[in-house]
């Protein structure tokens, strides 16, 4: 049997993070095995961001040390994934279809390593070919 792995994106793992976390998703990612969840550094250092600009940063940045760091493999940003990161900006550039350089370093990890890109914005991660994506959040977004 093949167990599909996965890569975190931010709001994948803010979600998480949340009081009352979507429960169609939270439910879903208690099925996922410890060993098929992945983030890439790049969305690491975006939650830090985030926490450091928030006014509770302390509450935030324990989030990250002692609920998300624990809970994911990080995947780094290295050379192998900037060569993908390169080709997609390129494409993308070419068509006009720019997107944030966070989050194709995010989609050339998820590449790079073959794994689905669990994301709720799928309007972006949809313009990158050849990603895989998993709708889980974005369908407890819109779940009654």
């Amino acid at each position: 049997m093949i167990v599909a792995a996965y890569l975190f994106d931010t709001d994948a793992i803010s979600e998480l993070l949340r009081p009352r976390p979507l429960r169609l998703y939270l439910d879903w990612i208690k099925t996922v095995p410890r060993d098929s969840q992945f983030t890439s550094a790049v969305t690491v250092g975006e939650l830090f961001k985030g926490a450091y600009r928030s006014s509770a940063k302390e509450r935030h940045l324990t989030n990250i040390e002692e609920r998300v760091l624990p809970a994911v493999t990080i995947l780094p940003f290295d050379l192998s994934i900037a060569r993908v990161f390169g080709k997609i900006r390129a494409e993308l550039e070419r068509t006009r279809n720019i997107l944030p350089d966070a989050d194709l370093q995010i989609a050339a990890t998820a590449l790079y390593h073959d794994l689905e890109l669990v994301t709720g914005n799928l309007r972006h991660s949809q313009r990158i070919p050849d990603l895989r994506l998993n709708h889980i959040l974005a369908d407890s977004r819109s779940a009654p």
